[in-house]
Parts: C-alpha cells; structure tokens; sequence
C-alpha cells in the first residue's frame, strides 16, 4: 500500500477537518477555539436541526449569561452560511443597536474561519446590519419592531426580544412586539424556512407564551427545549432535579448560586427557572388566600364592593364585580365574584344584581371608566332597578402593583378568606399568584380597587344574645314588684 508524502497527508487531514466543520455545527464551535457545554451541544445540535429542515420552529429558554447568544447569534449564521443549501438570516434582537453588534461579531467570524468555511464576505457590502457572503447569501440585522418589508429569508432568528423587566411588564409593549412577530418577521420566512426564538422568559404573556399559546389553537408545531437554572423533572440535559446548570470551572454556577440568595422570587421564577410565574405567587402569595367551607351568616358582615370596568366587549378584557365582607374580628371574605367579556348592558344589570343581592355599604370603581361613557346608564338602571349604593370614584394612578398594594398588605398580615367551592374560586386565586406577570390582571384590579376602601371600612357586627331568663325569686332590675294577692297578709 503506497503511503503519501506528509505533505499530502497533511492536506488530506485538513480537508477532512474543513468537512467536518462544515458538517457539524458543535466542530465548528470547537474549531473556532470554544468548548460547548451540555446546554451549548443541546443548542448547538438543535440549531442544527433548524438548519436541516428537521425542524421548523423552534423555541429555547435559557437564563441571562448561559452563552446562549454566543451560540445563536453570533456562531450559527457563520456555519450555516456554508451549507449546501443555506440561504438568507434575518437575525433579529430587541434593539437594531444589538442586532447590528450581532452582524459584526457573525462578519468577524466569518472572516476569521473562512478558509474552513469556504466562503467569505462579499467586497460589495460592509455593513454591519446588512452584507452578503461570496457565495451569494444575504444576512440582515434587525431591531425588533423595526421595518423588514422586501427581505426574504430562509432562516429567521430571535434572541431576547425584550430589553427589559419593564418593557415585558407592558401590555403595550407585548402588544407591539407580537404584532411585528406575525406582520413582519413571520411573513418575512420562505416556505419551509425556519424561524428561531432563543430568550430568556420574562413574563407569561411575552413573545414566547403567546406563540406556545397560538400553537395549541392552530395546531401548530413547536420544538420547545426550556433549560432552567437548577434542573426539575425531565430534565432536556438528563440532569437530577437539583443538579445546577454549567457547574465547571467557568464559575457560573457559582453565580447562579449567589443569585439565587438575593433575587425575588418572581426575578429566580421567570428569568432563571424559565417560568414566568412562581409556583407559589410572587406579589399575592398562595397562603395569605384562605379557603373556607362556609361563609358567616349575613348579618354578621359589613359588606363592600367594588368592579373594574371593561368599556368594550370585544377589546379583550374583562368586566370583574367582586364583593367582600368583614366579619366582627376583621377578617375578610370574598363573598361573590362576577367576571365576564360583555358590553356594558349585560355588566350593568349584574352590578344591580349583586348590589340589590348583597345591599353593600360602598363601592369602589375607577373615575376614568366612568367617564367613558357609562357612568350615566349605570346611574339611570341603578335608579330603575332600586339598587342603590354609595359609589366611589378612584383615580387611575400608577401601574398596576401600586394600585393594588393596599389590599396585598393587608392580605399579607390578615389573609383573605375565600369559599372553597365557588366556581369562581379556582380562577381567581389562579390569576393572583399570576400577577402580575398573568396573562390576565382584571380580577386583581378589581380585588386592588377594593383596597382603596380600606380606610372606610368597618367590621361587622356580632349577633345579639338571646335575654337569660330570670332565676326564680329574682326579677330583672327596674322591673315592679308583683302586686300583693288576696290571700296575702
């Protein structure tokens, strides 16, 4: 067998080198002098799976600083570039000055490894934001929410689409960010392309939980790999439930642990656990909500109530009454609850309803809906009807914790007593431990507004006790003495 010369043999290793990087995305990594962990060789196999076309959509979640940029936004594009059939990214981030910091460090790799990759950048484009590869791709930079009309891609990625606590906080915001996601980015993918969502979990109601949300009502496929700091049941690295993520001498597990000692419950849930919501509440706890088998009798209560008006019916929000007494010790219950997307017919007659069931002493509601317009037909069938209460306008001032903030302290040192069995319970207690980072807040609002009250309101009032029957030969004091009978001497 003729052996060839170590010049030729050196090139023959090489060649199979370059095509093993050119084949495997986790060699490439390596190549470029990185040693993935387990989570990095996950997302790493994943990614690769998207470029394939095994998979579609993918979503991944992992915890600030696990890398997960280094990986998706700036390696990917560079390896994928250099597949056979690759074809244009769009890689987008929550801001166009991060997404254009992206394109540099995917340029910056190409040029360094473009010998094992095969390819390198086009002399016509130097752009951060926007160039093309020698092999005829283009890679485009985009700030969420920005215009991306007139660019096809076949591969579409997201990293991190909210800048912050706040800005996920905001419906507003949300909104606006899930409006570009199906008007612009999604429209922008080829058929049979594939589109990427790599971020840390914010909220319930961010980018990733209104997909996974669209998902279960279309039908349509998600590949979902959720990688929390301290691993659960089902572990996606086969980790043991307690075991910490990237443990190594890197040291950010190390961090991960000091973190873990300082962070809010709410912070350690969504952005290192990758679950918005914590499993025991965060602003409203799950012990101060008490359940009862029976609520004291009526007449014991002082009773109040107060609602959070939606003005339309179809605008996605609900219309919530609630009502609550205090019995003679202080202790509160949440005696009724009402909580519907109507117009504003079908929720006046149901205030009525309640206020002439429950006869409370008070309610409280926000002065801004009022003066939207349905102030005077809810004064006009209160009026019909005979349900007369005292009403309670209450600006609308600060977001929404604040305004409720009475009413969670209160709940904090003397609970809040619920009936176990109403249908409405489940719902309610569900949405509190969910705020606010809930999909829906109109129950807490409404439960917040009632809080507003807490200055005005007073116990209720013990039962009288029945008179003791007199001892014989005693009378009660002021009572006249019996007259003298006939055969009395």
């Amino acid at each position: 067998m003729k052996t060839l010369p170590l010049s030729q043999q050196d090139a023959a290793r090489e060649l199979l080198r370059r095509r093993r990087i050119r084949r495997s995305f986790v060699d490439f990594c390596r190549a470029t002098g990185l040693e993935p962990a387990p989570h990095h060789r996950l997302l790493a196999t994943k990614l690769q799976d998207l470029a394939e076309g095994k998979i579609q959509n993918l979503l991944i979640f992992m915890p600030p600083g696990s890398a997960k940029s280094t990986y998706t936004s700036q390696l990917f594009p560079a390896w994928y570039f250099a597949q056979p059939h690759a074809g244009n990214i769009i890689a987008a981030s929550h801001s166009t000055e991060l997404a254009e910091r992206f394109g540099r460090k995917v340029r910056g790799w190409v040029l360094n490894q473009r010998t094992a990759l095969g390819y390198g950048v086009s002399g016509e484009s130097s752009a951060a934001g926007r160039w093309m590869t020698t092999r005829g791709q283009e890679y485009l930079a985009a700030g969420v929410g920005t215009g991306i009309a007139g660019f096809r891609a076949k591969i579409g990625l997201i990293d991190d689409p909210f800048r912050s606590r706040q800005d996920a906080d905001s419906a507003l915001v949300r909104n606006r960010v899930w409006e570009w996601f199906n008007d612009d980015f999604d429209t922008r993918i080829v058929p049979g392309g594939g589109r990427a969502l790599v971020m840390t979990r914010w909220h319930d109601d961010d980018l990733a939980g209104r997909w996974i949300a669209r998902a279960q009502s279309t039908g349509e496929r998600l590949e979902i790999i959720s990688l929390p700091a301290v691993a659960e049941d089902n572990d996606p690295l086969g980790r043991a439930p307690g075991e910490w993520l990237w443990e190594g001498e890197y040291g950010y597990a190390d961090l991960l642990r000091a973190k873990r000692r300082t962070a809010d419950p709410r912070t350690w849930a969504s952005l290192y656990q990758q679950n918005p919501v914590p499993d025991g509440g965060d602003y409203f706890r799950a012990e101060w909500i008490r359940p009862v088998a029976a609520l004291p009798p009526t007449g014991t209560l002082r009773i109040y109530g107060a609602s959070d008006y939606a003005v339309t019916a179809d605008g996605g929000d609900y219309t919530v009454h609630v009502v609550a007494g205090l019995d003679p010790e202080g202790r509160m219950y949440l005696l009724d609850l009402w909580r519907r997307q109507a117009a504003s017919d079908a929720w006046v007659e149901a205030w009525c309803d309640l206020v002439l069931t429950w006869k409370p002493r008070e309610w409280a509601e926000e002065q801004g809906q009022i003066r939207a317009g349905v102030g005077p037909f809810l004064d006009k069938r209160a009026r019909e009807r005979g349900a007369y209460c005292a009403r309670t306008q209450f600006p609308t001032r600060g977001d929404k914790a604040v305004r409720a903030q009475s009413i969670r302290g209160r709940m904090a040192m003397e609970g809040l007593y619920v009936p176990a069995a109403a249908p409405w319970t489940n719902d309610f207690v569900a949405e509190l431990l969910r705020f606010p980072a809930g999909v829906h807040d109109d129950q807490a609002d409404a439960l917040g507004l009632l809080g507003q009250l807490l200055d005005t309101m007073r116990n209720g009032t013990a039962p009288a006790t029945a008179a003791r029957p007199p001892r014989p030969g005693y009378r009660p004091i002021g009572a006249r003495a019996p007259a003298p009978s006939a055969n009395t001497l």
